[in-house]
């Protein structure tokens, strides 16, 4: 890039930043350096950034929302879990082109311990806090590239600075957030700030829920799987032990079709939410050459204290990990080794850093995103949901029927066959389908009396779904 072409980009940034960004004032930026969002939301000299009165129920309960969600209190009594589900953020991004709005979904679930004080305020302030950091992110990268291009302008005899700084390779730095000029061009950059701006929101809530549990005496901490979704990617940052996974298509042969069928079969005898199929012969020696399943694909680990790394860092901080009625604990209490909150086991080693994945594509073969709470794990694999979300698709002449908790909602089945499975804990689930629009539709090479092709295109709602029970389709609206 010549200095001509450069020049332009930053005078057409300039303008779109200009537009699109609140442009804090100087004193508001300050709060935000020294305090981050909680005090920026907190103080009078940041007027336009105020804390909604409502929660995170606009998100995950709206009857128009395009991923489906579930909570059941279980045998506890109380619930302890929530979730977050927002698909349509509108987030103006500047380029050399002008403005453009990426659409940014969120979704998330917290599994609450010894109360639901931490996962109550993480559900409410993660969106918030995220928008924030976002803008505030954007404008601290226009202002450090302003400040860069002062040396590039020509001086008084028309010569340029520019001839000693390769600015395809040049870093800006925005705190620990690191930027090319090359990346802010091609408007990659954008995934960074999105990144950054999350990490920043977790370690915020997690630092204004500490002062809140130390002033009130709270013993509550909670698990966090975020996942973040823009420009047909996503990204995963975990907390804890609730999951984040894909149920992905996956072709197999006749020989694999038949075996994973048999597991099928004997599965639905113990989910508790189908009638088992009666005659598994008449579908098993009818299995085509190759037949589609949903095979699930883990985004996340679980931050058990026995795990290797985490007992290290456990052990290092002065805390002890044993087995409690089978489960691994830290001081014989604690079960996850990373969480919100949890204050009285941070100098024990229990940190509130997620593991965050890279950005990923989402491939023509994806078609569910699925986060659960580890009530639901206990009971049911991410194979088991995907089995399960697979055998809502079979439409067999045998067909199993459907209960009415999967008639009603994807997420509420998943639920339900984890409970009837014996689930004792709170349970939480959040379904997305992702299949990519435009994509090539799934068909089973053959087809067979009773046999129909896998389907995988439609978001689908309550009254699609209970009347049309056997060929339920999965997309994403939100990439549209």
């Amino acid at each position: 890039m010549n200095l001509c072409e450069f020049l332009a980009f930053v005078l057409g940034f300039f303008l779109c930043v200009s537009t699109c960004t609140y442009g804090e004032s100087s004193t508001c930026l300050t709060v935000y350096k020294e305090g981050g969002a909680p005090a920026v939301f907190q103080s009078p000299k940041c007027p336009r950034w105020k804390l909604p009165d409502h929660g995170s129920e606009q998100w995950s309960k709206s009857p128009n929302a395009r991923c489906q969600t579930a909570l059941h209190q279980g045998r506890r009594k109380s619930q302890e879990d929530r979730i977050l589900c927002a698909l349509d953020i509108r987030i103006p991004f500047p380029g050399s082109n002008g403005i453009t709005e990426v659409p940014v979904g969120v979704v998330a679930v917290f599994d609450g311990h010894n109360g639901a004080e931490a996962s109550e305020m993480a559900s409410k302030l993660l969106l918030q806090y995220f928008t924030l950091h976002t803008f505030f992110l954007l404008d601290a990268t226009f202002s450090v590239l302003s400040r860069k291009m002062i040396g590039l302008l020509p001086n008084e005899r028309g010569q340029s600075t520019l001839r000693d700084l390769n600015w395809e390779l040049d870093e800006l730095n925005v705190g620990r957030l690191k930027l090319t000029v090359s990346s802010i061009i091609d408007r990659s950059f954008h995934l960074e700030i999105l990144r950054e701006a999350l990490l920043r929101a977790i370690d915020d809530i997690d630092s204004a829920f500490s002062r809140e549990a130390l002033r009130h005496n709270f013993d509550s901490g909670s698990t966090a799987t975020v996942i973040l979704m823009a420009e047909n990617q996503i990204l995963v940052a975990n907390i804890g032990d609730s999951k984040a996974f894909l149920c992905s298509e996956e072709f197999k042969s006749q020989e694999e079709s038949k075996a994973n069928l048999l597991r099928l079969y004997r599965q639905t005898r113990g989910f508790g939410i189908f009638e088992p199929v009666k005659n598994f012969q008449s579908f098993k020696l009818a299995a085509p050459d190759q037949w589609p399943f949903l095979i699930a694909k883990e985004l996340t680990r679980d931050h058990h204290p026995d795990r290797d790394d985490e007992r290290s860092r456990v052990e290092t901080a002065g805390g002890h990990v044993s087995k409690w009625g089978g489960i691994a604990r830290i001081n014989g209490q604690l079960a996850v080794s990373r969480a919100i909150g949890d204050v009285y086991f941070k100098s024990y080693g229990v940190i509130s850093a997620p593991e965050v994945t890279d950005w990923q594509p989402l491939t023509a073969n994806d078609c569910y995103l699925v986060a659960t709470s580890d009530g639901v794990s206990e009971k049911l694999s991410s194979q088991d949901i995907c089995d399960i979300l697979w055998n809502l698709h079979a439409d067999f002449s045998v067909q199993s029927e459907l209960a009415y908790s999967c008639s009603y909602s994807l997420a509420d089945c998943i639920v339900n066959a984890a409970f009837e499975k014996g689930s004792m804990d709170n349970m939480a689930a959040v379904i997305l389908p992702v299949r990519l629009n435009g994509s090539t539709q799934t068909v089973v090479k053959k087809t067979h009396a009773g046999m129909r092709k896998f389907d995988c295109s439609y978001s689908g709602d309550s009254n699609y779904i209970s009347q049309h029970s056997g060929k339920i389709e999965c997309s994403s609206s939100f990439y549209s």
